[in-house]
Parts: structure tokens; C-alpha cells; sequence
């Protein structure tokens, strides 16, 4: 009974502080995307939009220090007396739901912070949007903010905002039941009205969190048309209510002090609040600040010391004695607190490419990726339809993953909805021959279940995807066009160029790499692989492929590859090997280089599944010339050659055969071989030399390597002198 009684209380107050958090308009939030800074505000309420996230850090006096640790006090009980103290029961059982928030709903008892941080912007929102109509809903307070700051003797974390604030009407309603939520009702009333808002809050259990890591909750809420009211939360089953005897402190907003557990005092550290914001909140579109204290010393004049103890700039300043008596100065160790801005980093994604500079993207991936160099190239872009959202892909100019770890599922994609960080482990959001992408997608209308950690529709989920993976490959392939067109031009520029000097530059510029090429030299095993795995999108990341070939030491497309084809040639040939020094010595290889028909070398243990996946392109089937039989238009001269000599050696293939029986299925006269006596192939359904060699590799049972190896082939040049001799 105990237990029931401690988590209805823990209920009650989780949802006054979600309320309180659930505020956000997408119409002025697209005022900010396009760098309008709400102008449609009216000049009153566009100078007023809070403080510039370009402002350096605010040195807060002792004075300031004191107020705000009064703030983060409790109400003496003296001072309740006067008050009229409401004591009511939660109106829902709450035992089973708190079970679920504290043991199953959050994986991360961090996640608190950007739950409450993200209700405080919706606050934020839900007042920006009423002054759209009423400028005077900014007058008490002109910025809007949040400001986190910890009172480390007594153990209280408080995050602030100037947001709209509940009235006590408001707190009774919205806080006492399940799935009550000012925010739902909110936008209903927006939705008739035609308004067009994203907020995040949705579901009313995101305050709940703030019980992961506090045992007490304490909310002080000012709204405009009402006092400020306290709302309070222990270990109960009921909840309290009262106007706050100390006045309107507030002006406007919310105020939500949490008593932290004994086993949650580390989020008082200044770093780890840091890092946390840093995670999870940076890119929220109102500034963060946290009450931050440095230290440091000086060596100053012994009277200047003791001048700058009574200094109100500082919190504290503590002299420390010199041991040399003849000394004029003496070292004064100074603390000093400051609103650090925590939030720097505006969402660029937001704005338009148009705006956005070159240096802006790079400095975004920086941060983004961790890296110092330079990204290959970054896609930006806004989808709309059914489901709308915006996305910056960087192409980073290294993999992120060794060969080997090429199969190993991984994402570089962070996921926020409205400008909050729900994920940036997605492991299933690409599909991992994309894992080397890095970037962020931001939507206001994706949905999520109640803890944000997952996505309520894994549908809507792979509808992102899919439109991502198109848009980098068709980007890819508008690359691949583009460095190929230019190619095209500085070759008819060399032709034309009679300067000599111009022209050694203009050769040294054609053969610099497109952005294309580094692309691919970088990540072309990713869109091998992609074209093996990827059945939806093969027929595009075939397109970007590009080989050797036979008459090519530089990479070709198919395109190129079908465009040079014989006009009588069928298939588009192929071999695999270890490299091209060896591939261009097979013997396999003889009858192609005689006829002049170019031959695809497939040198990447990727290249033969995937090509073998694809079948044919541009109506031209694929055909291996180490396997199966090679078939070319012969005159009726030839034909009748192929039926003597088969004639003729009949008894030479029978006794070869005989000898071999127990290694090969049978013996041919060839018609690939022109230099070499001889010459192994698989069968038309067993596996290249190449694939077999990958298999041994990777199976270990040799009875399986057998059955799918195939059966073996030998054949024989009816024209070399080993035979007819």
C-alpha cells in the first residue's frame, strides 16, 4: 500500500511538470528556419525573442548569487501559514505507470534533462505564439530563455524558463491524470483555429522522468493571467498546491526544482550538465544557460585584495598568505559565476542551402563528426509530401570502418524531432552499406512513443530512409554525369589549346579526381555491397559503379563499358581475380584479346556477388569467361573446322578423360584458347576460381566447398603444338 501510495504521488507530479513543458508553434519555428527571427512577430516582440546566442557569458554578482539560492530554497513553513494549502489525490492510479517510467520506459536515466529541457522550449513556443496576436504576453518578461543552475549544498537541480506558465486551474487539471495534457489541448485548439504548431510533447509522461534521478519535485509556475502558484511532489499519494507566499518571483514561467536521490548528485557537476545539454539539447532554437562557477588565481597588490573581497562581481575571494614577508602581493584566489551559454550551435539544417556558406557546412560536420578535415561532399535537403522532414548527409572524406568491419551495423545519422535529439544510435535507420554517412534529420512531424527513445511507427521510420538512400544515390549519380561531362569539355579544350603551357594545365586538371572519383575510391565496397544486398535500389547503385576492364587501366562505368561494345556482341564478359596483373595473363582471356572485345576484371571479392545479382544491364546479360561455354558467330568454314577437329582428337579427349575422371567432368576442344595447351573452367553453374578461393575462407566444411564449387572442365587448344603433336 506503501509503494502504490509513493508512486501516485511521484505520478501527480510528474505531470504538472510535463505541462508545464509542452509548448512549441511550428509557424514561428519556420520563422527561425529561414532566419526571420520571427519578424511577423511586430518589432515589439521581434527585439524581445530572448538573448542572442552569440552573447558572451554573463558575470552574475553575489547579490545575484544569493537571490538565486533563495529561489532554490524551499518555503520555510513559516512562511506557508499564510498560505492556503490544497492537498489532493491523484486522480488516477499511478503504481503501474511509474513502475513502467522508472524501471522500463527510459534506458538512460540521463534522459531526464532533455525531457524537461524540450518542455521548457515548448513553453517557450506556446508564449512566442501567443505574441504573434498579443504583444503584451511579453511584457512581464522580455527573454526568452532557460537557465539551469544546481545548489550544490542542498543538493537541488532547478531548470528554468520564461515560458507561458501554468495558472492553478491549469496544475489541478493537467497534472492530476494520466494522459491530461495541456499541450494535447493545446493544439486541439490550435488545430480549429487552422494555427500549424510542433510540439513535442504528445503524451504526458515525459516530467515523469525527473523521478529517474529526484525524490522530491518542487514546481514554481507564474502564468499571465494568474499569481504564481507552487506545485510540490514527494513520496506520497497525494499532491500539494498553493500560491506562493514569496509573490511573483517568476514575472513569467516555470521553475522546476528537483531534489536529487543520493545516487544522482554527479548532475550537479557542471561538466556532466555540459555534456549532457551538449548530447541531447544543442540545437534548441532558445538559448541555454547554465550558472557556471571558475576558478582562478591572481597575483595582485595586498591592498587591491582586500578591496576585491568586498567585490559583488565575485561569489567568493580567498587570499592566500605569502610565506616571504618582503613580498608586495599576495596571491588571491577568485571564484567567479557566470550564465555560460551552453547552446551555441544553431540547427543550420533549418535554413535555407541558399544562405548557408561553404565554411558554415564544414564547421556544422566538424562538430558533427568529431573530424578535422573536410567532408567530400554534403547533401541538404527538404523532403515534403506525407512525411516531411529536413536532412544534411556529409560524405566524409575517410571510412569509417576498416575492410573488415565493412559488414558491422552501424549508423552515423542522428534523429530529432523539433530540434531534440531522440537518437543518434539508429542502428536499423540506413541500411549499413550506407553506414559511412554522417549527418542529421530533423522532423516535426514524426511521431515517437512516449519515452522518445523510439519511433512510434518503425513505417514512418523506413519511409525516411528510403527517401534518404534515393536522394544520396541520385545525388551520386548526378556527381558521377557531372565529373563526366567536365572530362568531355577539358579534352576539347586540350584539343583546341595551342599554347603549350595552357595546355600541361589543362591536363593536369583533367586528371584530377571528380568529386565523384574520390567518392568512390573511398567507398566504392560500400555500393558493391549495397548493389548485392539492396534489391529496391540495385538498378541505381549499378549505374555508379565503375571497373577495369581488359582495354581500360582505368575505371569505366557500364555505361562506357556498353557504349564501346562490338555491334554484334551479346554479353557484357567479365573475370574475376586478384588483381588485373593477373587477370590480364589468364588464359581464358586469349580469344578476347585476338577479337578485340573488351572483358570487365572484377578484382574485389565484392565485385562477382554483386554483379551476379544484377544479371544484365542495358539489356545485355552478364557472362563470366572462366565458366561455361563461350560462344561466338562462326561462318560455316568454321563450323565445319570445329566438327573435324573434334573428330580428330576424339580418341586424345576419351583417353584425357579416362585419366582424369576422379578431378574434371569432362574434356573439350576450346574455343577461348589461342597461346596456352590448356585451360581449367567451371562449370556454367559452379563458381569462378575467385569465388572459390572467398569460400575456403569462409566455410570451413570441405564436403560444402565441393558441392558448391561445381564440377571442372578441362579443355584443350586443338592448335597448339603440345596437341597436335
Amino acid at each position: 500500500m506503501k509503494l502504490k501510495t509513493l508512486y501516485t504521488y511521484l505520478f501527480v507530479a510528474s505531470f504538472l511538470l510535463y505541462d508545464w513543458a509542452q509548448h512549441s508553434v511550428h509557424v514561428l519555428c519556420e520563422e527561425v528556419v529561414n532566419g526571420n527571427e520571427a519578424a511577423d512577430l511586430g518589432n515589439t516582440t521581434n527585439r524581445n525573442l530572448g538573448t542572442d546566442l552569440n552573447t558572451e557569458e554573463n558575470t552574475v554578482t553575489s547579490e545575484e548569487i544569493k537571490k538565486e539560492d533563495d529561489l532554490l530554497a524551499e518555503i520555510e513553513e513559516s512562511e506557508k501559514e499564510s498560505a492556503i494549502i490544497e492537498n489532493l489525490q491523484y486522480q488516477t492510479e499511478v503504481t503501474r505507470l511509474m513502475d513502467i517510467i522508472v524501471n522500463s520506459l527510459y534506458t538512460h536515466k540521463d534522459v531526464f534533462l532533455r525531457e524537461l529541457i524540450s518542455n521548457a522550449a515548448d513553453a517557450l513556443e506556446k508564449i512566442r505564439f501567443i505574441a504573434v496576436s498579443d504583444e503584451s504576453a511579453l511584457d512581464e518578461e522580455k527573454k526568452l530563455e532557460i537557465r539551469i543552475s544546481a545548489n550544490k549544498n542542498k543538493n537541488i537541480l532547478s531548470i528554468t524558463d520564461t515560458g507561458v506558465g501554468m495558472t492553478k486551474d491549469d496544475l489541478i487539471t493537467n497534472l492530476g491524470t494520466i494522459a491530461k495534457s495541456g499541450t494535447s489541448n493545446f493544439l486541439e485548439a490550435i488545430s480549429k483555429s487552422g494555427g500549424d504548431m510542433s510540439l513535442i510533447g504528445q503524451f504526458g509522461v515525459g516530467f515523469y522522468s525527473a523521478f529517474l534521478v529526484a525524490d522530491k519535485v518542487v514546481v514554481y509556475t507564474k502564468h499571465n493571467s494568474d499569481d504564481q502558484y507552487v506545485w510540490e511532489s514527494t513520496a506520497d499519494a497525494k499532491f500539494s498546491i498553493y500560491k506562493d507566499p514569496r509573490g511573483n518571483t517568476l514575472k513569467r514561467g516555470t521553475r522546476i526544482s528537483l531534489h536529487l536521490k543520493e545516487d544522482a548528485t554527479n548532475l550537479l557537476n557542471d561538466k556532466k550538465l555540459m555534456d549532457l545539454v551538449a548530447k541531447y539539447c544543442q540545437f534548441i532554437q532558445y538559448p541555454i544557460y547554465l550558472l557556471h562557477e571558475t576558478v582562478y588565481t591572481e597575483e595582485v597588490i595586498a591592498d587591491i585584495a582586500k578591496e576585491m573581497e568586498n567585490d559583488k562581481n565575485y561569489d567568493s575571494v580567498k587570499i592566500i598568505p605569502s610565506e616571504d614577508p618582503n613580498k608586495k602581493t599576495v596571491t588571491v584566489e577568485k571564484r567567479v559565476k557566470k550564465w555560460k551559454l551552453l547552446n551555441e550551435q544553431k540547427p543550420i539544417w533549418l535554413r535555407s542551402p541558399k544562405e548557408i556558406t561553404p565554411e558554415e557546412y564544414k564547421n556544422f560536420f566538424q562538430v558533427l563528426s568529431g573530424f578535422n578535415d573536410e567532408p567530400l561532399h554534403y547533401i541538404h535537403f527538404v523532403a515534403e509530401g506525407e512525411i516531411e522532414f529536413k536532412c544534411i548527409i556529409y560524405i566524409p572524406s575517410r571510412s569509417p570502418s576498416s575492410n573488415d568491419q565493412l559488414f558491422v551495423k552501424q549508423n552515423f545519422i542522428k534523429l530529432y524531432v523539433r530540434r531534440v535529439l531522440v537518437a543518434d544510435e539508429f542502428v536499423e535507420f540506413l541500411p549499413r552499406y550506407m553506414s559511412f554517412v554522417k549527418g542529421v534529420v530533423d522532423s516535426d512531424d514524426l511521431p515517437l512513443n512516449v519515452s522518445r527513445e523510439q519511433l512510434q511507427q518503425n513505417k514512418i521510420l523506413k519511409t525516411i530512409s528510403k527517401r534518404i538512400v534515393r536522394k544520396i544515390l541520385d545525388v551520386f549519380r548526378k556527381l558521377y554525369l557531372d565529373g563526366k561531362k567536365n572530362k568531355e569539355a577539358l579534352k576539347e579544350q586540350i584539343e583546341k589549346e595551342e599554347d603549350e603551357e595552357k595546355k600541361k594545365e589543362l591536363v593536369t586538371k583533367l586528371n584530377e579526381a571528380s568529386t565523384y572519383k574520390k567518392i568512390y575510391t573511398e567507398y566504392k565496397k560500400y555500393l558493391k555491397s549495397g548493389c548485392y544486398e539492396d534489391d529496391l535500389n540495385r538498378s541505381k547503385i549499378v549505374k555508379l559503379l565503375l571497373f577495369k576492364t581488359m582495354l581500360h587501366s582505368k575505371s569505366i562505368s557500364l555505361d562506357t563499358y556498353v557504349e564501346n561494345m562490338q555491334h554484334d556482341q551479346k554479353f557484357i564478359y567479365y573475370a574475376s581475380g586478384e588483381s588485373y596483373n593477373y587477370l590480364s595473363k589468364i588464359p581464358q582471356l586469349q580469344i578476347f584479346k585476338k577479337k578485340n572485345i573488351d572483358v570487365l576484371f572484377l578484382t574485389e571479392s565484392v565485385d562477382e556477388p554483386c554483379i551476379q545479382r544484377v544479371q544484365e544491364y542495358d539489356g545485355k546479360k552478364f557472362k563470366s569467361i572462366q565458366k561455361g561455354e563461350i560462344s561466338f558467330e562462326l561462318t560455316e568454314q568454321e563450323k565445319e573446322k570445329e566438327e573435324k577437329v573434334k573428330k580428330m582428337y576424339k580418341v586424345l579427349i576419351d583417353v584425357i578423360a579416362d585419366t582424369l575422371k576422379n578431378q574434371i567432368f569432362k574434356v573439350e576442344i576450346s574455343r577461348r584458347l589461342v597461346d596456352a595447351p590448356c585451360a581449367v573452367i567451371s562449370t556454367e553453374w559452379g563458381l569462378s576460381g575467385q569465388m572459390e578461393k572467398l569460400m575456403k575462407m569462409n566455410v570451413n566444411n570441405a564436403e560444402q566447398i565441393r558441392a558448391m564449387s561445381g564440377q571442372k572442365i578441362l579443355e584443350i587448344n586443338a592448335d597448339h603444338p603440345i596437341m597436335i603433336d
